[in-house]
C-alpha cells in the first residue's frame, strides 16, 4: 500500500514525497482514512510507529477547506511536554510545505509576549502544552470556540504529569460538535476512562498490544551495585563501542552527578531536564541530533518528543519507577524499522520494579553480562601496604623539655621563632593579645 491509496490530497502527497516516505506504517494505514472521514478516534501505538504523521497528514487535507481567523485556531493539538509539541510542529511544517497553513506553537519556557503576537494573526493549527494554553485563554489572547479538531497526544503521559484537570478545563471551552483524536502508548484503566469521557462513538485502532515494546529493540538488564553504576556504564560503552546514546535518570540531582562524572572521563555529554530554559533545551536537543553532543543525560520529562534518527542505544541508568515509563524511554531507539539496544541498570533493592516492567511488557528481559573492573577490597589494600615493622619513619624533631619550656616567656619564645601566626587575618583577636601583647607588626600572616 502507498500513501496515494489512503485518500490524501495531491499537496499532502507531495509533502510526503519531499520528506522521503513512500509506504505508510500500519497505524498510518488505519488512522488516516478515519480522520479524513471525520470520525472520533482512539489510537494505541508504541512510540516510533509513525503515529504523529497519522494525524498531521489528514489534518492538512481537512484544513484545505475553510479559512483561519485571528485568535481562533481551527485545529488544536495538546501535548504533555515542550519537546513533543515542538516535534509535532516540525511534522506539520515538513509535510505542509505545499499548504498555505498558519501554525502557532504555545509552550512554557518561551516568551509569552511573542506567543501573544503570533496568536493575534490568523491561526489554522495551534500546538500547545495545557498549562501555557490555559494561561493565554484566561488572558483572553486566544479563543477556542472555533476549534474543529482536537488532538490529545500522549494521553497516558498527560495523566502521569497531572495535566488532565487543565485539559478538562480547555475541553469545556470547545464546541461540542468537534472531531476528537486521542493517542496513547498504553491503555491503563485511567486512560480508557479518559477516552470514554472525551470521545464520541470513536473508532479504536491498536496496531500492537498495549505496552509492548518494539521487536527491533534488544532489551537487557544489567545487575550492578549502586556505587558501581557509573563504572558499569563506562564499561558497557567501551565494550559495545557506543558512540552516541540517551541515558535516563530519575532525578535531576543524579543527572548532574552523572554528567560531571562522564565529563571527568572525557565524554562529550550534555543534560536535558525540565529545569532548563526552553532555549537551552532546544539548543541541546538540536546539537544532539546533529552529533555535536555524543551522550545526552535526560529526565522523563524530556523523554517524550525526542525523535533522533538512527539512535542505536538507550540506557536506563535508573530503573523507571512507573513501568509504563520504561516503554516510552526505550522507544527512543529502534524507530522506523531500525535496530536498537536498551540497557536497564538494576540494583538488588529494585527487583520489584523489574518484575512490574516484565509483567507489563509480557516478557522476561535478558541479563547482560559484563566483566566489571575489579574493585579492591580492604584485604587487597592491606596486602599492598608495607608492614609497620619494616617501615622506617623520619626522625621527629627534638622538642624542648618541660623544664626548658617553663623557663621561656612568651616574648622569648616568640624570639626563638619568627614564623607567622596563621589564620587570623591581619591582626590578632583580643583574647590572643592577652598572651602575645608585644607581637610585632607584620608577624600575622593572612590566609
Amino acid at each position: 500500500m502507498n500513501f496515494s491509496d489512503l485518500g490524501l490530497g495531491q499537496k499532502t502527497l507531495q509533502g510526503v514525497q519531499d520528506a522521503g516516505y513512500t509506504t505508510p506504517t500500519p497505524i498510518q494505514q488505519n488512522v488516516i482514512p478515519y480522520v479524513l472521514a471525520r470520525h472520533d478516534l482512539f489510537g494505541c501505538a508504541q512510540t516510533g510507529t509513525g503515529k504523529t504523521a497519522s494525524y498531521t497528514l489528514p489534518l492538512l487535507d481537512l484544513l484545505e477547506k475553510g479559512r483561519a481567523r485571528a485568535r481562533m485556531p481551527r485545529v488544536l493539538v495538546l501535548a504533555p511536554t515542550r519537546e513533543l509539541a515542538q516535534q509535532i510542529a516540525e511534522h506539520f511544517e515538513s509535510y505542509g510545505n505545499h499548504h498555505k497553513t498558519n501554525l502557532a506553537l504555545v509552550i512554557g519556557g518561551s516568551s509569552m509576549i511573542q506567543q501573544e503576537r503570533t496568536l493575534s494573526g490568523n491561526i489554522d493549527i495551534l500546538i500547545a502544552t495545557p498549562g501555557r494554553l490555559l494561561d493565554l485563554v484566561e488572558r483572553g489572547k486566544v479563543m477556542l470556540m472555533g476549534v474543529e479538531v482536537l488532538v490529545i497526544d500522549e494521553a497516558d503521559r498527560m495523566l502521569d504529569m497531572g495535566f488532565i484537570p487543565d485539559v478538562e478545563k480547555l475541553i469545556k471551552l470547545l464546541p461540542p460538535n468537534r472531531q476528537t483524536l486521542m493517542f496513547s502508548a498504553t491503555v491503563a484503566p485511567e486512560v480508557r476512562k479518559l477516552a470514554d469521557t472525551f470521545l464520541q462513538n470513536p473508532k479504536e485502532i491498536t496496531v500492537s498490544t498495549p505496552a509492548t515494546t518494539s521487536s527491533n529493540i534488544q532489551q537487557f538488564i544489567v545487575k550492578t551495585a549502586p556505587l558501581q553504576k557509573r563504572q558499569t556504564l563506562r564499561n558497557i560503552i567501551q565494550k559495545e563501542n557506543i558512540k552516541t546514546a540517551i541515558i535516563f535518570c530519575n532525578r535531576k540531582k543524579d543527572i548532574a552527578t552523572l554528567c560531571t562524572s562522564l565529563k571527568r572521563h572525557k565524554f562529550n555529554v550534555a543534560t536535558l531536564h525540565g529545569d532548563l530554559t526552553q532555549n537551552i533545551r532546544s539548543e541541546t536537543l538540536e546539537a544532539f541530533k546533529k552529533g555535536s553532543i555524543s551522550f545526552l543525560i535526560a529526565s522523563d520529562v524530556a523523554a517524550r518528543g525526542i525523535d533522533v534518527e538512527d539512535l542505536p542505544y538507550v540506557f536506563n541508568f535508573d530503573v523507571p519507577i512507573n513501568p509504563e515509563e520504561y516503554v516510552h524511554r526505550i522507544g527512543r531507539t529502534g524507530r522506523a524499522g531500525r535496530e536498537g539496544k536498551a540497557f536497564t541498570f538494576i540494583t538488588p533493592s529494585e527487583q520489584n520494579y523489574l518484575k512490574a516492567i516484565q509483567k507489563l511488557i509480557g516478557m522476561e528481559i535478558t541479563t547482560y553480562v559484563i566483566e566489571e573492573n575489579k574493585v579492591q577490597n580492604t584485604d587487597d589494600l592491606s596486602k599492598e601496604m608495607p608492614s609497620q615493622q619494616n617501615k622506617s619513619y623520619p626522625e621527629r624533631p627534638h622538642r624542648p623539655t618541660e623544664k626548658t619550656s617553663k623557663n621561656l616567656t612568651p616574648q622569648s619564645a616568640l624570639s626563638k621563632s619568627r614564623d607567622p601566626v596563621i589564620g587570623f587575618g591581619d591582626s590578632l583577636p583580643a583574647f590572643m593579645k592577652n598572651y602575645f601583647p608585644n607581637v610585632p607588626a607584620g608577624i600575622v600572616k593572612k590566609i
